[in-house]
């Protein structure tokens, strides 16, 4: 059992008092610098209010479909400045999960960049801009919702009640736990609509007064081999990442022989685990890397590893007044930042049943050990946790991805060599599967395999937004190849 610190109790309010006495201390400071623009902390609170005032006459209940944009920031701060439940549409989610989305939540308004009001529009909804009134004196709401829809590891999405006291504590917890402040250059990468990048590229840096800068361009996902550019020409000081941007960055600089700037301090890895290999890479090419655990359930950040205390293979200790128990195997959350309940069910009892598994370490750093329900029971009836078995295979450098699934009882892994000329079946690559699974006992080894490219992996959609395995999705796959007879593995 872990029990951290006492969280402060901070409402939506309070967050706009703070930014407010940023506005006063350092008019000037940059809070914002995006392709073509940028806004000092006074530039930013004015344009709030004045778009808080002009979002007064809209339903309660608002979309949000943007680009990577600097218009995504001031869009949700103003629509939480004047009360509005929020709920962000995904640009990478397909045309039917959004549908579901705007029917689930019953919404009618969105507001949207004019890249995306035509999608917005084709999908039902009444499109504005961010528009903005006289400013006004008028008080910030104390109270302003969200609604975060996540596909997770199935591609229906499921909507995600928050209110603003979770999403404040999250992001006072995870400032502290980073050791953020007003010193810092925050590199958004990640999109807009995830809770994560809410939570780090917004709440965070504007906390402590830091400032937030967006790529030039700014595509909702850089191109793999972009990462270093960016960050080479911006030189922040802390970042968050998945870990498909994070190996995109470090192969990068192995190509080029270089190392990331040295002005980074921090670089919190989540939503998907990361291979020892891949962690320790990353520190070789000088990115320092901390990996951390949660989900949106529970304000998106449970536990992260901090400076001085790393522990790899871990994701560190729990956030401040998070509490996280060990219960049959499965990771129990309690605290402030667990939701409210899904959208149009039940509310939550204030303790969340994460559906992971895991332990503690001496220390109290938590251990993820995979989904409770991916546990494989094989034809002889053995249990066997695919993750164990993904991170063994994925700590050879020459394999990309791998995700073990069962068809009829027997283990097949799923793979996207590194080397893309590799032959799916060529003897090289069973050799690097064997030997890559030999510390595993023999009623745990794939006898099988499949090679999928990373291109068919995109099209099958086969991955969540986080790089997460859709893994009924790849069994299905999986299950329709068996007219192909797979490599055997020893």
């Amino acid at each position: 059992m872990q029990a951290s610190r006492r969280a402060v109790q901070f409402s939506m309010r309070e967050f706009f008092s703070k930014l407010s006495q940023h506005s006063a201390a350092t008019a000037d400071r940059s809070a914002i610098v995006a392709p073509g623009c940028s806004y000092s902390y006074r530039n930013l609170l004015s344009r709030v209010r004045a778009g808080a005032d002009w979002a007064r006459c809209l339903p309660v209940r608002v979309g949000l479909l943007f680009g990577k944009t600097a218009d995504s920031i001031l869009a949700d701060l103003a629509l939480s400045f004047a009360g509005k439940e929020l709920v962000p549409l995904p640009a990478f989610f397909s045309d039917s999960q959004l549908a579901h989305i705007i029917r689930t939540a019953g919404l009618s308004y969105a507001v949207s960049d004019p890249i995306s009001a035509d999608r917005a529009r084709s999908l039902g909804l009444i499109t504005t801009g961010l528009g903005a009134t006289a400013l006004s004196n008028s008080e910030p709401a104390s109270e302003a919702r969200r609604i975060i829809f996540t596909s997770g590891s199935t591609g229906r999405p499921k909507g995600v009640r928050l209110s603003s006291k979770q999403v404040v504590a999250s992001a006072i917890a995870v400032a502290h736990a980073t050791s953020a402040s007003n010193e810092d250059c925050y590199l958004s990468l990640l999109p807009s609509a995830l809770l994560l990048e809410q939570i780090a590229g917004i709440y965070v840096p504007f906390l402590v007064g830091a400032s937030v800068h967006l790529p030039a361009p700014a595509p909702s996902v850089p191109e793999a081999s972009s990462v270093a550019s960016i960050a080479n020409a911006i030189r922040p000081t802390a970042t968050v990442l998945v870990p498909e941007l994070l190996a995109a960055w470090v192969n990068e600089l192995e190509m080029q022989d270089q190392v990331a700037p040295s002005t980074l301090r921090y670089v919190a890895v989540g939503g998907a685990p990361v291979s020892k290999r891949l962690e320790s890479d990353a520190w070789q090419r000088g990115l320092p890397v901390y990996e951390g655990y949660g989900l949106s359930e529970c304000g998106s950040v449970v536990c992260v590893n901090r400076p001085g205390t790393r522990a790899s293979g871990t994701a560190g200790q729990p956030l401040s007044g998070v509490h996280v128990t060990i219960d049959a195997g499965e990771i129990v959350v309690t605290g402030p930042t667990v939701m409210d309940g899904y959208l149009n069910e039940a509310e939550t009892s204030g303790a969340w049943r994460t559906g992971d598994l895991g332990r503690f370490d001496p220390e109290g750093r938590l251990i993820v050990k995979g989904r409770k329900d991916n546990t494989i029971v094989t034809n002889a009836g053995r249990n066997v946790n695919p993750e164990w078995l993904e991170e063994m295979v994925g700590s050879d450098r020459r394999i990309k991805r791998c995700i073990v699934v069962e068809q009829n009882g027997e283990l097949i892994s799923v793979i996207t060599p590194a080397d893309v000329s590799i032959d799916a079946g060529a003897p090289a690559l069973r050799d690097i599967l064997a030997h890559a699974v030999r510390a595993a006992p023999d009623y745990a080894k794939p006898r099988q395999y499949l090679v999928l490219s990373d291109k068919e992996f995109i099209d099958l959609e086969l991955l969540s937004p986080n790089g997460r395995p859709r893994r009924s999705a790849i069994r299905s796959v999986v299950a329709g190849r068996t007219r192909f007879p797979a490599a055997q593995l020893g």
